[in-house]
């Protein structure tokens, strides 16, 4: 083979590979959950690429991916409360980036999002909140801790990033500290027992009192009601008579006759009078 032949032939293969290569160069594809910032010799697009596949320039322009997808991340916080304690903080933050702001934290910051951005402001939203309560607050109060720090880093970060949620993992203290503030717990519980059970006594008392004045009051209007109506009380005597006639013996010498119980009222039987012997 002549050696021109063969010039020709490595000419050939280089210039097919380059195309290979200018072909590949020349597209790119941002996976799902990804925006793609653009980058033309050194120069940053202003508007993102969406998901999927598209052309660019090749050999110059270069298309980096970015997540947008919600993230998980954890850090330490070490703080200081009111009354001087250090309070260690395991933190779970929630965060994702929206894509209106791929370009601009790709442009205009270093490095991950969450080290540059999110840690910084959690850790100092977590230090003002933690300073203006004392260990134990913090500690029984948490929900309202993480609650108060969530609001302030989101105010911090701006909409630059969205930071979903803040989880307060665990509370470190000294343990001297927890020792004591446990102790103080025991002793409110025990505080709070003995006031209930007292509250407990004051109510049966004032129920046995109420109870009382109730039945002296009732004595007092039914004595009222029979003084001022003598009828009632016979009226009463026939509603529990049996229907059987008593024995009545009345006043006198010996020889005074008696009445003796021989039938039911109800069945019209007469009664039989008989006279005591001597």
């Amino acid at each position: 083979m002549k050696p021109r032949t063969i010039v020709g032939l490595i000419g050939g293969a280089v210039l097919i590979f380059i195309l290979i290569l200018a072909a590949t160069s020349a597209s790119y594809v941002v996976e799902p959950g990804n925006r793609g910032v653009q980058v033309t010799l050194g120069k940053v697009s202003s508007e993102f690429k969406p998901e999927g596949f598209g052309f660019k320039m090749p050999f110059i322009t270069t298309v980096v991916p970015q997540a947008i997808r919600q993230q998980t991340a954890k850090m330490r916080a070490d703080c200081y409360s009111s009354d001087l304690q250090q309070v260690k903080i395991d933190v779970r933050l929630l965060y994702r980036v929206p894509q209106a702001s791929v370009v601009t934290i790709y442009r205009d910051y270093a490095g991950d999002p969450f080290d540059t951005l999110i840690r910084p402001r959690v850790a100092e939203a977590l230090n003002e909140v933690t300073a203006s309560r004392t260990a134990e607050l913090i500690v029984k109060k948490r929900e309202e801790v993480k609650s108060m720090a969530l609001q302030s880093a989101r105010r911090k970060v701006g909409d630059l990033l969205v930071i979903e949620d803040v989880v307060l993992e665990n509370i470190d203290l000294t343990n001297a500290l927890e020792a004591a503030i446990e102790a103080k717990m025991v002793q409110e519980q025990e505080a709070a027992r003995s006031r209930f059970a007292q509250q407990q006594a004051q109510i049966e008392a004032n129920t046995a009192v109420i109870k009382a004045r109730g039945e002296a009051e009732s004595i007092v209007l039914r004595g009222k009601a029979l003084r001022e109506n003598p009828s009632v009380l016979e009226l009463q005597v026939i509603e529990h008579w049996d229907g059987i006639t008593p024995l009545v013996v009345g006043p006198g010498a010996t020889g005074a006759n008696m009445m003796l119980p021989l039938g039911d009222f109800t069945t019209g039987a007469k009664p039989v009078q008989k006279e005591e012997k001597p």
